[in-house]
């Protein structure tokens, strides 16, 4: 889904193509590589989004000894599905690094509406971790075992405060706008 986010929301700026948008991805940094993003993997995803008549063909590039090159455009339909991925992929995510892509594409969505999913998450955690923190000390373990149990416990409470620590930055960084 994120990759085409990623794809719709480069198409709100102006029509491209694949190769373009995978040449943009890879300069100056090659996040491309990073997120394993292939060229097969992309023009799928046009492909996918041309048959659900959220983006097409609104040019065909000719150059000689060289591949046509398609060059689309967002479509009324994309337009209004857009919003509708960045939301879902908000509310799907479950670490921050997976909202990277809707981050980059907040401009298009109602950013308190995104505040108010986040916030959703941001108590269900809280709730979660109020319920489960204590009970790591409260489980009979025997003397072997005694060391993973506080490796565990400390894993995971260092985790879950990381975790509201940032999200609860990310919430003030939208509200600011500084995101």
């Amino acid at each position: 889904m994120s990759i085409q986010i990623f794809i719709l929301s480069k198409l709100m700026k102006e029509n491209n193509y694949p190769y373009k948008l995978k040449k943009q991805l890879s300069e100056p940094i090659p996040l491309d590589q990073l997120v394993g993003l292939t060229e097969s993997k992309l023009y799928y995803n046009f492909d996918s989004l041309a048959k659900k008549g959220l983006i097409e063909i609104v040019e065909i590039i000719q150059e000689e000894h060289r591949p046509d090159k398609q060059v689309f455009a967002i479509t009324a339909k994309g337009r209004e599905e857009l919003p509708k991925q960045i939301y879902k992929l908000f509310e799907n995510a479950r670490k921050i690094e997976e909202m990277v892509v809707g981050l980059a594409a907040i401009k298009y969505v109602d950013r308190e509406k995104v505040v108010e999913i986040l916030e959703k998450k941001l108590n269900n955690i809280n709730t979660r971790w109020e319920q489960v923190s204590g009970l790591g000390e409260k489980v009979e373990v025997d003397r072997d075992n005694e060391k993973l149990r506080e490796f565990m416990t400390g894993y995971i409470s260092t985790k879950t405060e990381h975790t509201i620590y940032w999200l609860k930055d990310l919430i003030q960084r939208i509200k600011q706008e500084e995101i």
